[in-house]
């Protein structure tokens, strides 16, 4: 049980820069029915916690507040040690070591999280490479397996391969029978290759799009080309998914994916953008990949927590190779 009634956490009093970020005590998180109290070991970043720092697309506030973040600590991805449990919780225990995801904040020395939302960290995995998992292997595997369905044999194209999500794209793709090409800068090309992709392109020496080759799948994390432009890379019955998040000031990809949505009941070609949701399900498979060396985790870089804001701004710069983990 902890003696102590507070914790070190990264906090914003409002939108902006990673310089809003700031380290303070703040009140140990109360624990709930069905809910569980982790001693953070490590905590992952995505691209979905710079936007919710920065405020934008503005649609976003409508989530998560109007003029200033609802929850004041950042961060989504975690894994650490079981130190409590509240009422109706069967399935794990104090000492456990699990991962997961958490809405209300992660950058922190303790996070309380549904028992829902965590599983059994994979033993095989340091802590830190457990918490790089949750989030970006849940939206790789929703994309390829849920939403184009892939299957044996189907030729897969990963854009934007060496990052968080792309480099858990190529090895579920592969898990799944699939022929993978990724597509990266030519600094990360020997990182997709070890990551089982069976051809790896240059997009600064080519151009994916007018090679000729023709794709059953294309998982674009980048979106750098244009919908109509990364058709031209499509069987004619294949499944594009856009996946950036990127878009306008106002409504961020909205619109975009709106325009997907129209275009596709026009065409045998299926344009899907989606959002990933955090499955209980999906993670107890995420771990089960995980556990059998299917799937490893790349990470980038650590930081402390007293650096979370330089973890963010890395992350902001969409050139990470895997993930960025904090560790308290």
């Amino acid at each position: 049980m902890e003696t102590t009634t507070t914790m070190r956490a990264v906090i914003q009093r409002r939108y902006g820069t990673p310089t809003v970020l700031e380290t303070a005590d703040v009140e140990l998180p109360r624990l709930g029915r069905g809910g569980v109290r982790v001693r953070v070991r490590a905590a992952s970043l995505h691209p979905g916690d710079c936007f919710i720092m920065a405020g934008e697309p503005y649609v976003i506030r409508l989530a998560f507040g109007l003029r200033r973040p609802r929850q004041a600590i950042r961060g989504t991805d975690l894994a650490g040690v079981v130190t409590a449990v509240g009422e109706d919780v069967a399935s794990i225990e104090p000492g456990d070591e699990v991962f997961g995801w958490c809405s209300t904040g992660t950058l922190a020395e303790f996070a309380c999280v549904p028992a829902r939302n965590l599983a059994p960290a994979p033993a095989n995995l340091s802590l830190a490479d457990a918490a790089a998992a949750p989030t970006s292997g849940m939206t790789a595997l929703q994309a390829l397996r849920d939403v184009a369905r892939v299957s044996p044999g189907q030729k897969v194209l990963i854009v934007g391969a060496s990052g968080g999500v792309g480099s858990f794209a190529v090895q579920i793709a592969k898990a799944l029978g699939a022929e993978v090409t990724g597509v990266c800068s030519a600094r990360n090309t020997d990182l997709v290759a070890a990551l089982g992709a069976d051809h790896v392109v240059d997009y600064e020496r080519s151009d994916i799009t007018s090679t000729g080759a023709r794709y059953d799948v294309i998982l674009d994390n980048v979106e750098a080309q244009p919908i109509s432009v990364m058709r031209r890379a499509l069987t004619r019955t294949g499944t594009l998914i856009p996946n950036s998040g990127r878009g306008g000031r106002w409504l961020g990809p909205l619109v975009r994916i709106a325009r997907s949505r129209v275009l596709s009941a026009f065409t045998q070609q299926r344009l899907r953008p989606f959002t990933s949701v955090g499955n209980h399900e999906d993670l107890l498979t995420l771990a089960a990949l995980l556990s059998a060396g299917q799937v490893t985790p790349v990470i980038d870089r650590v930081y402390s927590l007293d650096d979370a804001a330089e973890a963010l701004h890395h992350v902001a710069t969409g050139h990470t190779r895997g993930k960025v983990v904090v560790t308290p």
